[in-house]
C-alpha cells in the first residue's frame, strides 16, 4: 500500500467534484501558502475543488524561484506552481503563529517535472532548529506530503528546506492548520502523522471541508472485516478532535462476529514510539435486548476494557503516553465481552509517531534583535533564514553564539558585520544582544554619533567602529570602560576628550608647535647673531639665492623687496623680509650640512628663491657658511 503521505490528487479531485460549489468556511487561523503563486496574481484566491482560500508565499520568504509544473499534468490549483532552492544549504519560510497553540502543519512537494530534468529531488524539512523528516519526491509522481502536530515556543515559526544531496529543494504548499488546544498532546516531543483511516469499503479520501481542521483521511477496509453504516449525522463535536461525520458513519466489524475485531499496522522503523486514537461511534440503533461492549487490547495486553460506544456520538480513546510495537509489529484487537451480545466496532483510528526535538531554539529577545538589526540594515542575506544559531552548521554568518549543547538556551555572543557596506546610524537593536561579548562593525558607511547604549552593554568587551563616517564625540561612559578594559577601536578622529572631540594629529599639534616654536627661537638667534656680525664684519651670511645666474651681482642697500630686483645683482635682506618671502619658513626645500633649505619668492611671487638658514646644530662652522655665501653670491 502507498504511504499516506502521498497526495493522492487525482483520487481528490475526483473525491471533491461535487464540493465544486461549496464556498469556503470558517479559516480562521489557516495558514496556506501557495509556493511560488506570483505575487502579482489573484492573492488570496479559492481553491474551487476544496474551497480553501490559498495565498501566495512571497511575503513569507525572502528566496527562491517560482516554478510551474509540466502541463501534462492535470492538478489542483494550488499545485501548479511551486517555488524551489538552487542557491544556499537552508532557506526557511517565516510565519507569525501564536505560541502555545497545537498547530498540524503539512508540507507538500509535486515535482511534475518543473524543470525538465526528470529527476525527482530528496532533501530534508526542519521545524526551526530541530530536523522533522526527509521529503522524497520520488515516492510518488502525484506528489508527497508530510504532516506533524507542534506547539510553537514563540510567535515566530520557521519552517526551512535544507539541500541533502546535488537535486534542488522546492515545496508546493505550505499550510498551518490550528487544532483545539486539548487534543494530541504529548508527555515530550511532537506527533508525526504515520496513518489516519475511517473504516470503509469506499476509495474516497476526505478532507476539508468535511474534516474541519484539513486533516486528510485514507479508507481502509481489509477482507476480514465487514461494513455496517448508517445515513444519520453523527454528533462529532465531543472532545475537540471533529472527525468528519462521513467518516464516522461507517464502521468495520469482524466478518465472523464471534471473532475478536483485529488491525495490524507495521511500523517504518521497529523503535518508534506510538501515540494512537480511536474514534468510535454507534452507526445502528440497538434493540433493548442488545449490547455492543468490548475490551481493547495492545500488543496482546488489556489497556482499555468494558467498553461501548454511544450511538450517534463520538467517543475518541487514545493512548496518555507513547506505546511501542514489538519488532516494529502493532497489532490492536477489540474482544466483545461475555455481556455482549454485538461484536466490536471501530469508526476511525489515526497513528502517530514521536519526533524528539531537543534542540532549543535561540533566545526569542536575540532573534527579535538579530531581525531587527537584519531589516534595519536591509541584510538580503540567504545564510541569514531561519535560527540564527542553532543548529550550528546552519548559523548565520558573522554570528557566534554559546550554543554547545541541547540544553543551553541560545544566546548570540558575537556580531561581526565588518565590511558589509552598512549604512545610516548604528542600529539601535544592537542593545538588546544583552549577551553580546563582541561587536564589529568597521569599514562600512555608518554615520551619525555613537550610542551611549554600547556603555551599557555589560558583557561587552571588543568593540570595533573603524573605518566609518562615525562623528560627535564618543560617550564618556564608554571611555570609562575602554579605562576599565573594554577594547575599543575607532577612527582617531573620533577619539574625544572632556567637552571636546580631536583627532590623534590634534592631540600631537601642541607638541609639534613646541617643537616648531623651540626651532623658530633657534632660528631667531641665530640669525639675529649672524646679522650682528655681519654689521661688523660687512658680509652677509644669509642670502636670498635666485636659482640660476651667470651675470654677476653687485651690492644694493635697498630694503625694498617689492620694488627691488634681484636679477644679476647682489642683494643683502633683513630677516622680517626673509620671513616674508618664505612666507615664514613655510616650504622646507632640503637639509643640508649647515641647515634648511626654504623655498620662497620676491617681486610678487615673479622670482622664486632658495633661501638656507645656519643652525646652531650644523656640524659646519660660521666661516664655512660664510665661504659658500661668498662663492654662492656670484650667482643669481
Amino acid at each position: 500500500m502507498e504511504s499516506p503521505h502521498a497526495v493522492l490528487l487525482v483520487v481528490l479531485i475526483a473525491t471533491f467534484a461535487i464540493c465544486n460549489l461549496v464556498q469556503a468556511e470558517d479559516q480562521e487561523g489557516f495558514i496556506s501558502l501557495d509556493c511560488g503563486l506570483p505575487p502579482n496574481e489573484v492573492s488570496p484566491y479559492i481553491e474551487p475543488i476544496t474551497g480553501l482560500r490559498f495565498s501566495s508565499d512571497s511575503s513569507f520568504i525572502q528566496s527562491g524561484i517560482i516554478g510551474k509544473v509540466d502541463k501534462s499534468f492535470e492538478t489542483l490549483k494550488s499545485y501548479m506552481t511551486l517555488r524551489y532552492f538552487p542557491d544556499g544549504k537552508r532557506n526557511c519560510y517565516n510565519l507569525i503563529v501564536k505560541q502555545g497553540t497545537t498547530y498540524m502543519i503539512r508540507a507538500t512537494a509535486l515535482y511534475g517535472n518543473y524543470d525538465g530534468h526528470n529527476n525527482s529531488p530528496k532533501f530534508d524539512l526542519y521545524i526551526g532548529a530541530n530536523f522533522w523528516t526527509t521529503l522524497d519526491t520520488g515516492k510518488s509522481i502525484t506528489g508527497v506530503g508530510e504532516e506533524i502536530t507542534y506547539i510553537p515556543r514563540s510567535n515566530s515559526l520557521d519552517v526551512c528546506l535544507v539541500k541533502t544531496d546535488t537535486t534542488t529543494p522546492f515545496l508546493s504548499l505550505l499550510e498551518l492548520r490550528p487544532l483545539d488546544k486539548d487534543t494530541y498532546l504529548t508527555t515530550s516531543g511532537s506527533l508525526k502523522n504515520f496513518r489516519r483511516y475511517y473504516l470503509s469499503n469506499s476509495e474516497s479520501i476526505i478532507a476539508y471541508p468535511e474534516d474541519v481542521k484539513d486533516r486528510i483521511w485514507e479508507s481502509r477496509f481489509e477482507s476480514e472485516w465487514k461494513q455496517i453504516s448508517t445515513t444519520l449525522k453523527p454528533n462529532n463535536s465531543i472532545g475537540g478532535y471533529f472527525v468528519p461525520q462521513n467518516a464516522l458513519m461507517t464502521a468495520a466489524i469482524p466478518a465472523n462476529e464471534s471473532a475478536p475485531f483485529s488491525l495490524t499496522e507495521e511500523l517504518d522503523s521497529p523503535t518508534d514510539e506510538l501515540y494512537v486514537y480511536l474514534h468510535f461511534s454507534e452507526v445502528q440503533s440497538l434493540k433493548a435486548n442488545e449490547s455492543r461492549e468490548f475490551d481493547m487490547l495492545w500488543g496482546g495486553e488489556v489497556v482499555y476494557d468494558a467498553f461501548s460506544p454511544e450511538y450517534l456520538n463520538i467517543t475518541t480513546i487514545q493512548t496518555n503516553t507513547p506505546v511501542t510495537c514489538k519488532d516494529g509489529k502493532c497489532n490492536l484487537e477489540l474482544r466483545r465481552t461475555k455481556n455482549s451480545t454485538l461484536p466490536p466496532l471501530l469508526n476511525a483510528i489515526e497513528f502517530y509517531t514521536v519526533i524528539k526535538f531537543p534542540q532549543l531554539e535561540t533566545n526569542e529577545t536575540d532573534v527579535v534583535a538579530i531581525k531587527d538589526i537584519k531589516a534595519t540594515y536591509e541584510l538580503n542575506r540567504i545564510t541569514w533564514q531561519g535560527d540564527p544559531c542553532v543548529p550550528q552548521k546552519f548559523r548565520w554568518v558573522g554570528l557566534d553564539c554559546n550554543s554547545l549543547d541541547t540544553l543551553t538556551l541560545p544566546r548570540i555572543t558575537s556580531l561581526n558585520l565588518s565590511s558589509t557596506g552598512l549604512k545610516g546610524n548604528i542600529a539601535a537593536g544592537i542593545q538588546n544582544l544583552t549577551h553580546l561579548e563582541k561587536l564589529d562593525l568597521s569599514n562600512n558607511n555608518l554615520t551619525g554619533g555613537i550610542p551611549e547604549f554600547l556603555a551599557n552593554m555589560k558583557s561587552l568587551s571588543f568593540i570595533n567602529l573603524s573605518k566609518n563616517n562615525l562623528n560627535g564625540s564618543i560617550p564618556q561612559a564608554l571611555l570609562k570602560r575602554e579605562k576599565d578594559g573594554l577594547k575599543l577601536s575607532v577612527d582617531e578622529k573620533t577619539r574625544c576628550f572632556p567637552g571636546s572631540c580631536v583627532t590623534t594629529t590634534k592631540k600631537k599639534f601642541p607638541v609639534m608647535i613646541v617643537a616648531l616654536v623651540s626651532s623658530a627661537v633657534v632660528v631667531i638667534v641665530v640669525v639675529l647673531v649672524l646679522i650682528f656680525v655681519f654689521k661688523k664684519k660687512k658680509p652677509s651670511n644669509l642670502e636670498a639665492l635666485p636659482p640660476s645666474s651667470n651675470t654677476p651681482c653687485e651690492n644694493v642697500t635697498s630694503t625694498s623687496i617689492s620694488d627691488t630686483s634681484i636679477e644679476t645683482k647682489r642683494k643683502r635682506f633683513s630677516y622680517s623680509e626673509v620671513l616674508e618671502m618664505t612666507k615664514n619658513l613655510q616650504r622646507p626645500l632640503g637639509e643640508g650640512g649647515f641647515g634648511v633649505v626654504y623655498h620662497g619668492d620676491i617681486n610678487g611671487s615673479s622670482q622664486q628663491v632658495a633661501v638656507k638658514l645656519l643652525s646652531q646644530s650644523s656640524t659646519q662652522g660660521y666661516k664655512e657658511f660664510k665661504a659658500e655665501v661668498n662663492s654662492s653670491s656670484n650667482f643669481c
